[in-house]
């Protein structure tokens, strides 16, 4: 894996994270924060977490008591919540296969917070099939080392067998995208080394 900016304490634009550190319901981050741990830093001003179905009621409590607010449900399944230092929290709530082992087997960010692991990230991105979603996925994938590449493909192959394939072909996009953006970086720093040599 090559990652970019690993996911710190604060969400990129965002407040303190403090709020989530005492929780005792098994969570993983998602969303834009935890693509930043796989590939280059996308700004966003929110928090998504991911938890089984199961433990809902459980976390449900532990906001409440660390004064939280829920401001509302989502419509892919979860609720949105406001915590006491103005964090806005999306909650989802998962019944996918993966999702324990997801929750329970967390990525480490540079500073201890659980990230949901790439191949559960992905396979989730997939099954979610929106197009940000699947460009997530080839920018993940193009930044990715082989190692990483197979635990993704066993991921996919095992939850999502219909998009083996697709993914394949995402990766190339990835890389084809990547290789372009490089080009670009290097056209743009030769240029302002001409611009400072000829003042």
């Amino acid at each position: 894996m090559t990652p970019g900016d690993s996911t710190g304490d604060t969400v990129p634009g965002g407040p303190v994270l403090d709020d989530l550190r005492g929780l005792g319901t098994p969570f993983v981050i998602v969303g834009g924060v935890a693509t930043t741990l796989y590939m280059p830093q996308r700004l966003t001003q929110d928090l998504d977490i991911l938890i089984v179905v199961a433990d809902a009621a459980r976390l449900h409590r532990e906001l409440e008591g660390m004064g939280a607010t829920r401001t509302g449900d989502l419509s892919v399944g979860g609720s949105s919540w406001d915590l006491p230092d103005g964090l806005a929290l999306d909650v989802l709530e998962s019944t996918a296969p993966w999702a324990r082992a997801a929750v329970e087997q967390p990525t480490r960010s540079g500073e201890g917070w659980p990230v949901i692991p790439l191949p559960y990230l992905v396979t989730m991105k997939v099954e979610a099939g929106r197009e940000r979603d699947l460009r997530d996925v080839a920018t993940m994938l193009a930044h990715a080392d082989e190692a990483a590449l197979e635990d993704v493909r066993a991921a996919v192959g095992r939850y999502v067998p219909d998009a083996a394939e697709d993914l394949e072909s995402l990766r190339v996009i990835g890389q084809l995208e990547r290789q372009e953006q490089e080009r670009q970086d290097r056209d743009r720093a030769g240029g302002d080394r001409s611009d400072r040599g000829g003042r």
